[in-house]
């Protein structure tokens, strides 16, 4: 199925890319989620009539974006979790748990699923690195301090 972007799409394009996917994307996340639109003679027709409207809300997102990461790149984000003597948690730190801290640290349009643990959740205490990903273009490093409590 054919689809025209109305905003980038990480490994797929940018706004007003006409691209091929595969019809259960395009259906099932793409066209529910506003990402994109089928790519008929009238829906092309309507986008290039508010392809500088879909522009200016594109950039207006990325400098919200951008200010957001400035706030939040360096931050520390401290997490105390039960642990055993050896350093090992007893379960981890997931993704939620990161996201609910900075919400309470004050940025409150973070979602979990904009945390990004590369090496899968925390199991040990001290410092870990993780990317926070607030648009496709602005990605910050937090840094995650996991302190243990005794059980």
């Amino acid at each position: 199925m054919q689809v025209i972007l109305l905003e980038k799409v990480v490994n797929l394009g940018n706004l007003g890319d006409i691209v091929k996917v595969k019809d259960g994307y395009a259906r099932n996340f793409l066209i529910p989620q506003g990402h994109a639109r089928r790519a008929t003679e009238a829906n092309k027709a309507e986008f290039e009539a508010r392809r500088a409207e879909l522009e200016k809300a594109a950039a207006e997102r990325l400098a919200q974006a951008q200010a957001a990461g400035e706030k939040l790149n360096g931050q520390v984000v401290k997490i105390t979790q039960k642990a055993g003597v050896d350093g090992r948690l007893f379960g981890s730190v997931t993704n939620a748990d990161i996201a609910e801290e900075l919400h309470k640290m004050g940025f409150a349009d973070l979602v979990k699923a904009q945390v990004r643990l590369p090496n899968g959740p925390i199991k040990t205490i001290g410092d870990n690195t993780v990317t926070v990903v607030l648009h496709t273009d602005v990605s910050v490093d937090v840094t995650v301090s996991v302190y243990g409590e005794s059980a």
